[in-house]
């Protein structure tokens, strides 16, 4: 099997472009793959159509650098610490497009491109305005039943960026407690970077192959990023850094202060 063992730089230089669908994986301050975040930025990558359920510093901080230019999400928000001010400032100011959804359409879509489908249909989302702001998003009639139903778009991610607990230099990936969706965004997506706390044997993923989250065939690139999801959470391993958070979400109170957010601890720093 080939080795898939890359950098973090390396990783985010070869497999994400300019323009690209990135699919990021995580919820709130449960495994948001920072390390990559932060990468992304250095690397001034642009004009990126991001994708999540329920995000936080990790799309606010993609956002506030000018990297995004499209956003599907149910929530952005830094949850305990107030609104994710970068994602507020730039959606009120018209300057990124908003593909608003509820948590179940906009996990359902990743699904279709997973199974190769253009749409899926769903239920739960009548009674919402959301019909009236999401154009990827409509209602239909079962042809069996009658019944009505809704239909959300497929979103075919051109990459995921993941972060996982262990994971062999193949790209087997072990994910301990919930994986969210980040499974169906490793299906649906063309490429996936995941980073890791821990490189382990092959010989261990073999020898118990039911503790495989994410077989070798759905990643591109393993990056071995002890860390990768401060200052969120990475069960079993650490807790969210709240003092940081804290720090951030003072910070992004004004477009200045992320700036020397940003100056301070991403841009004149390494992961």
């Amino acid at each position: 099997m080939e080795e898939k063992l890359y950098s973090l730089q390396d990783a985010v230089s070869r497999f994400i472009n300019d323009g690209d669908v990135v699919a990021v994986g995580g919820v709130g301050r449960n495994r948001s793959p920072m390390a990559l975040v932060r990468e992304i930025v250095r690397q001034g990558k642009k004009d990126l159509h991001i994708v999540g359920r329920e995000k936080g510093m990790d799309f606010d901080m993609l956002i506030g650098a000018g990297c995004v230019r499209k956003v599907s999400f149910a929530l952005v928000s830094l949850e305990e610490f107030g609104l994710a001010m970068n994602f507020r400032r730039k959606a009120q100011a018209g300057e990124i497009e908003l593909d608003e959804h509820a948590c179940n359409s906009v996990i359902t879509s990743p699904r279709a491109a997973a199974m190769g489908l253009p749409f899926l249909p769903l239920k739960g989302m009548f009674g919402s305005d959301v019909f009236r702001v999401n154009k990827s998003l409509t209602e239909i009639r079962c042809p069996f039943t009658g019944e009505e139903l809704a239909a959300v778009k497929a979103i075919k991610p051109d990459v995921a960026i993941i972060h996982a607990h262990q994971a062999d230099k193949h790209g087997n990936i072990r994910i301990q407690g919930s994986p969210f969706e980040d499974i169906l965004k490793a299906w649906a997506a063309e490429r996936t970077i995941v980073t890791v706390e821990e490189i382990i044997d092959n010989e261990e993923v073999r020898a118990n192959t039911h503790l495989t989250t994410i077989p070798y065939i759905y990643v591109t690139a393993v990056v071995h990023q002890p860390k990768g999801a401060w200052p969120a959470s990475c069960d079993h391993y650490y807790d969210s850094d709240m003092e940081e958070v804290k720090a951030y979400a003072q910070a992004i109170k004004t477009p200045e202060g992320f700036q020397e957010y940003l100056e301070q601890r991403v841009l004149n720093r390494r992961d």
